[in-house]
This record gives C-alpha cells, structure tokens and sequence, in this order.
C-alpha cells in the first residue's frame, strides 16, 4: 500500500499536465444544498473532471474571444454615449440649448444620480436574472435614450434624458464586474477587469475623432450636437442586439460550448471559493455586505478617486481649451489622453498581477495625478507654458488606472453570490456618489485655473494614497483570523491559494500538497465556495493585497 501510494506521488510529480487533484466520476451524485450555488448543481449532475493545462488553456482562449469582446464592447459604448455630453461642450451645446454654467454641471451629475438610486435594483436582477440578457436589454435602452436626446433642445429635456441614461447604464459596470468573477479565475481577474476599463481610453481616442469628424458637419436644420448624439445612440442600439444574440449567462449556460468545454469552465472555478452564480437572493449576505469593513474602505477610496475624476470627464475639454488652444485643437490634444489611460491601466494590471500588491500599486498611481495636479495649480496659463500644463493634465489622467485596480481588488476579496452582487453595488454607488460631486466642485467662472476643483482633486489624490497603503493591513489580519479558524476546525492553517497561482507554478505545488497531504479535495457538499457562502464565514477563503 505504501509502494503504491509512493507511485502515486511520483506519477502526480511527473504528469505536468494534471491541473486538479479531483478524479472524474459519473456514476456518483452529490446531495447538494437548495441553498447552493448552480456550478454546485452542474457539477452534482454532469461529475467532478480532471483536465490537462492545455485543454484548460483552449477552454480559456475560447472563453476570451466570445465573452471579452462582448463585455468591452459594451463598456465602450456605455462611455461613449456617457462622455458625449463632454464632447459636445465645445460645440455650442451651452448656447444652442440656452444652458447655464452650473446647469451644464448638473447634466454631468444627474446620470450619477439616476445610477446611484439605481444601483440596488441592478444588484438584485444581477442575481436573479440571467446575466446576458439583461446587460443586452440595457444596451439597447441606454442607446435609444442617447438617440433620443438629439431631440431636446433646453436644459429640462436634457435632464430628463440624461437621468434615464444613468439609469440603464446603472447596469453596466456591475453586469462587467459580475461576468469577470463568473468566467476567469481570481488570478486572471485583474487583466480582464483592465481589458474593459480601458475601453475608457479607447472611447477617449475613438469618441475625439468622430466628435472631430462631426464637429464640421454644419447644417440649418440639426446643431452639431445632435448629430453626435443620433450616431452614438443608433450604434449603441444595434451593438445591444448582437450582444443579446451572443452572450452566454453563465458557463453552466454556455451552448456555444461542448458539455465537456462547460464542466472544465466551471471545474476551473472553484479554487475562486466565490461561487459562479446562484440566482437566490439572500439578506444576510446583503447584512455581511454592510458590516464587513473592508468593504467600508473600498468604499471611501472609490469616492476620493471618482470625486477627481467626474470633475476631469466633465470639465477636461474646458481645461484643455483654456490652456489656450481652439475648439478643434481642443479635442485633438485630448486623444493622447486615451493612449495614456490604455497603457497606464493595463500596465498597472499586468504589474498588480506580477507582484501580486494591489494596494502598494494603488499608492503609485496615486503620485502621477498628484504631481500633475501641482503642475496645473502652480504653473501659470502662458503661451510658452502650454507643454506643461499638457504634462500636468496628462498626468493626472493617470487617476484612470485607480478605479478599475479597486474594482478588481473588491471583487477578488468577495464571496457568496448576493454579497458580490451587494459590494460591486457599493463600489459603483461610491463611483457615482463621487461622480455627482466631482462636477459640482468645478464652474466656468472659475476659468482659466478653476482652483476649488484642481485643490479638491489634489486631496483625494492623497487619500486614495493612504488607504493604499492601509487596507492590505486589514486584509493581512482578516488572513490570520481566517487560518485560525481553519486550524479550530482542525483543516491545515496555512493552505495554497490556488486561484492566484501561476498555471506554469500550479503542477508543482499540487505535487507538493499530495506529497505533504497539505490539503485534500473537498466533495462538492464540503465546498464552501460552492455551497454560496460569503467570505466572512468561509474560513477557506484567502483574502489577496
């Protein structure tokens, strides 16, 4: 019996191409709670499977080309038609549509309003809705709205439909941040959350070359600005359709895969100990959501940094323009913007992935928007100046690499079905609380410098520094009271987390757990994750900095 359990070790050691310990099994069932997430269900009815590094691999290319596509797709056109109130700020919309300095301000927050009161209902049809479906359904409401808008011409319209925007798009930040924590593992979360952020970037360069384009079409019958909103509305409808048609809800749901493709997509998952989706609403996850501290700090810290950007996103072709450049040139000097959010948010991803310190890149990117927002209040608006402010307004557009690090970081830390639902609502009700201030503390009086909202900025730029640095601590301590209980229990303290492990280190240290019995694979019964509970009360989850 020994020899043979020897053979084992080895055989597990050499065979590199094992990714789970788990053996397949059809003939057993597991009993599986009501309570239970649905991949517990899937797997209880289709049996547990092992799978080799390069079907996982082929199953994840597969995964990447249907879903990413899909979720930026629908992240770009929710910015496009969201930024173009700010891109038809320079085209006489104030003028046209006889609008006040603090009313323009107020069509940037009302769209935050109607996300923020909004918020809980999309958390709640996120849980108990199919997912693809209901994202597709608010693209194509969202877009008819930003059609729509081309037919009103005073600020009272304008608000109205400004407010039914923000409350369709209220769906789309969370539904991202819900398919990301449902389709990849936690280690592969923080590049795909990047990938949809970016779309920021891209809607910077992609929206100022067709505003650009538009800009000149001038006619007796249309102002400019409803030219813009008719052709970002009408595209955003028709890509609404083509999502409906082709994203999957679940991976569990996923017909454009094989039955063997779905049950590697939902194996694969597991080591998440966040569950895959339950459809069962629960209050006291929604209580844990409240009570959990760390959850608190997100909180605070997406506020400070979406208080700096809403006043940015609204006010930053003004800015631009009172650096000293005209209306055109303007939006041209803004597309640089775009590049600089691409590269700085997926490269922060890639180095947040690498060193595996969230916080203590989030302190990083702090500094670029702080030192550019000293170079914006202190230097003055000359001609000769103009390369330097430009500096210091690209600097600070490095704050766009902050959210979507925050986003990921929450996500991760998240578990049980409701809970992650309830916290991304949070995330996205401190995004859009933070939304409605940031253009409030800015006002075209205030030009050329507009010093109350640059001042205001360089504050939260600091705050989003120190809690950086401050939230890894409670999640370090979070970890320790976690192994404690484990070890109460009598399960191993210190245990691998797999879902953050590498796949080239993975085989290896599953060589290692059989070697040292480190840890034994828990039946779907014994699977915390599995069995929808959130992170507080699952002793087996690893909080990650």
């Amino acid at each position: 019996m020994a020899d043979d359990r020897s053979k084992q070790t080895a055989t597990v050691a050499s065979a590199t191409d094992d990714i789970t310990p788990v053996q397949e099994t059809t003939d057993r069932v597991h009993a599986v709670n009501s309570r239970a997430d649905k991949a517990a269900q899937f797997i209880a009815e289709h049996g547990e499977v092992t799978f080799t590094y390069e079907e996982e691999r082929r199953v994840l290319k597969r995964i990447d080309m249907r879903i990413l596509p899909l979720i930026l797709g629908a992240y770009f056109f929710q910015q496009l038609d969201k930024s173009s109130l700010s891109y038809v700020s320079i085209f006489g919309i104030m003028e046209d549509a006889n609008l006040k300095s603090i009313e323009y301000s107020w069509l940037g927050s009302v769209l935050y309003i109607a996300q923020l009161i909004f918020q809980p209902l999309a958390a709640f049809l996120l849980v108990k809705l199919p997912t693809g479906k209901v994202i597709g359904t608010a693209v194509i409401c969202w877009g008819a709205c930003a059609a729509i808008m081309a037919a009103c011409t005073n600020f009272g319209s304008l608000l109205a439909l400004r407010f039914l925007l923000g409350t369709f798009e209220a769906m789309i930040a969370p539904s991202c941040l819900a398919v990301t924590q449902m389709w990849w593992r936690r280690s592969e979360q923080t590049l795909r959350a990047s990938y949809w952020n970016a779309m920021n970037g891209v809607t910077f360069i992609v929206g100022s070359l067709v505003t650009y384009g538009l800009g000149h079409v001038v006619s007796d019958k249309i102002y400019r600005y409803q030219t813009i909103f008719i052709f970002c509305g009408v595209l955003t409808v028709l890509f609404g359709i083509v999502f409906i048609i082709f994203m999957p809800d679940s991976p569990m749901e996923a017909k454009y895969l094989t039955e063997r493709e779905q049950s590697v997509a939902v194996e694969r998952l597991r080591a998440n100990q966040m569950g895959v989706a339950s459809r069962q609403w629960k209050w006291d996850h929604v209580k844990e959501t409240f009570m959990d501290f760390k959850t608190l700090l997100w909180f605070i810290l997406i506020v400070a940094i979406s208080i700096a950007s809403g006043g940015i996103s609204v006010f930053g072709n003004l800015i631009l323009k009172d650096f000293g450049f005209t209306n055109f040139n303007a939006i041209l000097f803004s597309m640089p913007t775009g590049a600089i959010q691409i590269v700085v948010i997926i490269g922060s991803a890639w180095v947040a992935t690498r060193i595996g310190r969230k916080g203590l890149v989030i302190t990083g990117l702090a500094c670029l928007p702080t030192i550019g927002t000293v170079l914006m209040l202190t230097v003055p608006r000359k001609e000769s100046n103009k390369g330097v402010l430009l500096l210091g307004y690209y600097l600070v557009q490095c704050l766009g690499a902050i959210t979507p690090m925050v986003y990921a970081w929450s996500a991760q830390n998240t578990g049980g079905d409701t809970k992650k639902k309830t916290s991304s609502a949070m995330m996205f009700m401190g995004m859009c609380t933070g939304n409605i201030i940031g253009p409030l503390l800015y006002n075209t009086k205030d030009a050329p410098l507009y010093r109350p909202g640059l001042i205001a900025n360089l504050i939260m730029f600091v705050t989003v520094g120190v809690l950086g640095l401050v939230i890894p601590m409670y999640l370090m301590f979070l970890n320790r009271w976690h192994a404690k209980k484990r070890e109460e229990l009598g399960k191993q303290a210190n245990v691998i987390d797999e879902s953050m492990v590498r796949r080239k280190d993975m085989q290896e240290s599953k060589a290692v757990e059989l070697e040292q019995n480190e840890q034994t694979t828990r039946n779907i019964e014994e699977d915390n994750g599995l069995n929808d509970l959130p992170d507080l009360r699952n002793e087996d989850f690893i909080y990650v900095y």
